[in-house]
């Protein structure tokens, strides 16, 4: 496994474990607060927070958006933090919690779909076979023996999945930008957008100690999570990391049968083996072949490797890694590598 896909996966699986560990921890506060004003909460939470922390930092190594960035990140805002939420709270509405669980798990499905069918990242039978067992796992834990109701409901929640799916993929084509400036804008975005729709609809604010507790969880569970599954994106495409995100739900389980007092049964178990299988099949992945690299001209924070070698003008920063607009020369080569930003050719 290649250092970049290695790093991805460590972002990717990061990730994951710090939305799934978000999940128990808003268990705690439902008490307190609307399902839809926590949702605003915790959203705009991850926006504060990132715009904060942006505000204290000064500087940033990270490229910042540019203007050919915004229609693709407008478009991921508007997909996955106005519409996903919207129709998962009118699904949720009229859909048993067992089946919204279960439904839910199609978000790594359109993930992994749309990114091999629309912008054809490569995948072989190992990585499918990996994503299988984790969704496997995913979908393990969220089946409650219920039954699942087939009606409008599903339908939007399906929808809501798709719309996260195509969230995931768009930020894709934006993530050689920074990823703190692209998960406040979103946080802040979807935030605002669940806030207002909650409180419109006669949700009660909470107290200040709960408005705080929601934000906190926010920041980490939603804002530093989502910095970290942009990173993934940039280091092993849409398909790969949709698939690491999908074993958050395995994190938030065994969180919370750690502070909730939750049974530790034989569908944790096989669901854990499932998803620690499928990890497996993907961290060992090793997809080499003669490639050829175009000329191309973008931004992103580099150091001087293989694929970058570059001149520097007077303007452009020393020290590495660094970041500014570089050119790349047409490049034939052959060596291990993932979908990043610089691997998206085609295969025959």
């Amino acid at each position: 496994m290649t250092d970049t896909a290695r790093t991805g996966a460590l972002y990717g699986l990061t990730s994951a474990a710090l939305f799934g560990a978000s999940t128990p921890l808003a268990k705690l506060l439902l008490g307190a607060v609307d399902p839809w004003l926590l949702a605003g909460l915790l959203y705009l939470g991850s926006g504060i927070g990132l715009l904060s922390y942006r505000v204290a930092a000064r500087t940033h190594a990270q490229a910042p958006l540019r203007r050919a960035d915004l229609s693709w990140l407008a478009a991921a805002i508007i997909a996955g933090g106005v519409v996903g939420p919207v129709l998962l709270m009118i699904g949720l509405a009229t859909t048993t919690a067992s089946s919204a669980a279960l439904l839910l798990n199609l978000e790594g499905m359109a993930t992994m779909a749309i990114a091999w069918v629309v912008f054809r990242e490569n995948f072989d039978r190992r990585i499918l076979l990996g994503a299988s067992a984790i969704l496997a796992g995913a979908a393990l834990l969220s089946w409650q023996g219920h039954g699942s109701d087939i009606g409008f409901g599903a339908v939007a929640i399906a929808g809501a999945c798709l719309a996260w799916g195509i969230d995931n993929n768009l930020t894709r084509k934006v993530s050689g930008a920074d990823p703190a400036q692209i998960a406040m804008l979103k946080g802040l975005t979807a935030g605002a957008t669940n806030l207002v729709l909650a409180l419109a609809l006669g949700a009660p604010l909470p107290s200040v100690p709960v408005v705080a507790a929601a934000g906190l969880l926010g920041f980490f569970g939603y804002g530093v999570s989502l910095v970290l599954f942009v990173l993934a994106l940039r280091h092993v495409g849409a398909a790969r990391t949709g698939a690491y995100f999908s074993v958050a739900p395995f994190v938030g389980a065994a969180l919370g049968v750690a502070l909730l007092g939750d049974t530790v049964g034989w569908t944790l178990l096989i669901a854990g083996a499932l998803m620690a299988g499928g990890v497996f099949l993907h961290v060992t992945e090793r997809h080499e072949h003669e490639h050829v690299h175009e000329p191309m001209v973008h931004e992103h924070a580099h150091v001087h490797d293989e694929h970058h070698q570059h001149e520097h003008g007077p303007n452009d920063p020393i020290g590495e890694p660094h970041t500014h607009r570089h050119k790349h020369a047409r490049l034939v080569h052959r060596h291990p590598h993932f979908p990043d930003l610089h691997h998206q050719h085609g295969h025959g």
